[in-house]
């Protein structure tokens, strides 16, 4: 069978067109090819419509060898049934058999996420936690914590956290957080962790972000901080109302809390404020964000390599002009995870009370007339209690001067004593100098009336270090 020359027009609904002019020839041969190639032109089409509908926020899965549409979906969607949805969006024609390597576009918010922990790592203090509404119970290290639970601090109470991708939440005293979100998207694998400040503070060591759209951020009722990897702290002041972000490293975006939450992966340059390191601001309900202001620098201790050795543990700052108060912290390590003593004083001396011997970290840092907190000098310092008594008198009916002491002992520590008698309070020339003491006594006679200074030094050897403790330095007056 033959036919006449012939135009034929295949049209698409793409702007493509398709012409082909045909001779006479014999169809038979032609007629299953060309029907094949007509079947194609729709999915051609469909794709090509499907690129100017797909979802803003979107994942693609390469498909693999064995994979139906069925198995996307309940591997990767929060709900199985929307196989359908991914059908429709990606024009596939037979949801069991999948070609391996074809891009399947999923929509993030149809994305399966799976929740994730936070393991107490240090505490210290009274510290308690609640899920949601129920009551609170103690905290201990080892424990984990999930979203919806709450964590509660006390005077002179701190817990820090631990997340799976390594980032730290330290919460210290009189403070209260609640994990809002602490999830992680099943294909992407990227994070989402939203941490709520009802009172207090929080200090956060965020591990640098990995994929576009992890988030982290703290949300106060006045202000909402996200980083993509920093460390940084927020403070929230329920009676002023007012939310201060410090930021120590790395960026921090901030957005009132009023506005809409940014959805992950915006950038945070795309923030109503970004915060560089070095910089804070302070924002009130009330008011807009808060604009960078420059953190103070770090203050410096008077005596950073004294022993602790007195009864009480107490700290020097080398005063700044600029400084309204300071803040003094003392714990275990290094970063200051396991925090035991936290104080913030309007002079620059701190006092601690029943502070065990061993060896701690000290913080601090100055704090502004806006009440920002600035940049954090840490110093590791020694406490060993080294107590030293001593006491002096004449013995009756004669010029003989006794002279006694006590020294706290350690166990297989020998302490041994040096006493010094001056007519000098600078005791520049001691009448009496003796060292290697052994007894906790030592009696001066034939005096002759005059002023008389003297002191006792304890002295011990202990784990390859030498150590002293002197008694102040007393007077006495002999009559004539």
């Amino acid at each position: 069978m033959t036919v006449a020359a012939a135009d034929i027009a295949l049209r698409v609904p793409s702007p493509s067109r398709i012409s082909v002019r045909m001779a006479p020839i014999a169809l038979r041969g032609i007629i299953p090819s060309l029907m094949a190639a007509l079947a194609l032109l729709p999915a051609y089409a469909d794709a090509q419509t499907s690129a100017r509908h797909v979802p803003a926020a979107s994942t693609v899965y390469v498909t693999h060898a064995g994979d139906t549409l069925y198995d996307v979906a309940d591997r990767y969607l929060r709900d199985p049934r929307d196989w359908v949805v991914l059908r429709k969006l990606n024009h596939v024609a037979d949801p069991l058999h999948l070609q391996p390597g074809a891009k399947l576009i999923l929509p993030d918010a149809l994305l399966k996420q799976e929740p994730k922990t936070a393991r107490v790592v240090a505490m210290s203090g009274p510290a308690e936690h609640a899920f949601r509404q129920n009551a609170f119970v103690p905290v201990t290290v080892g424990m984990t914590l999930v979203e919806g639970d709450r964590v509660r601090t006390g005077h002179n109470g701190f817990v820090t956290l631990e997340l799976d991708d390594g980032s730290h939440l330290s919460v210290p005293q009189d403070s209260t957080i609640e994990i809002g979100t602490l999830r992680q998207t099943v294909l992407s694998g990227s994070q989402d962790r939203v941490i709520d400040v009802r009172q207090g503070e929080i200090d956060s060591e965020v591990t640098h972000a990995t994929k576009k759209d992890d988030r982290f951020q703290i949300r106060s009722p006045s202000v909402v901080a996200g980083v993509r990897g920093t460390r940084f702290r927020v403070s929230y002041d329920g009676g002023e109302q007012s939310t201060a972000v410090a930021v120590l490293d790395g960026a921090v975006g901030v957005d009132a809390a009023r506005l809409p939450p940014r959805a992950p992966g915006v950038p945070l340059r795309a923030s109503t404020q970004l915060i560089g390191a070095k910089f804070g601001s302070v924002t009130r309900v009330t008011g807009g964000v808060g604009a960078p202001v420059a953190l103070l620098s770090a203050p410096a201790l008077a005596e950073p390599g004294k022993v602790q050795d007195a009864k009480d543990v107490s700290f020097d700052i080398v005063p700044s002009g600029r400084a309204r108060a300071y803040r003094v912290q003392i714990a275990r390590d290094a970063d200051l995870f396991d925090l035991i003593r936290d104080q913030r004083v309007n002079a620059p001396h701190a006092t601690f009370e029943d502070l065990p011997d061993g060896n701690y970290f000290v913080r601090i840092a100055s704090i502004d007339d806006i009440g920002l907190e600035g940049l954090p000098q840490i110093y590791a310092f020694e406490r060993r209690q080294f107590a030293l008594d001593a006491s002096a008198g004449q013995r009756a009916g004669s010029r003989d001067f006794e002279f006694r002491w006590l020294s706290a002992s350690r166990p297989g520590v020998e302490t041994r004593f040096r006493f010094v008698l001056s007519s000098t309070d600078d005791l520049r020339e001691p009448i009496v100098d003796r060292t290697d003491l052994a007894a906790g006594q030592i009696v001066v006679s034939d005096l002759p009336p005059g002023v008389y200074y003297w002191t006792v030094i304890a002295e011990q050897f202990e784990n390859g270090r030498f150590y002293q403790k002197g008694s102040s330095v007393r007077s006495f007056t002999l009559a004539r």
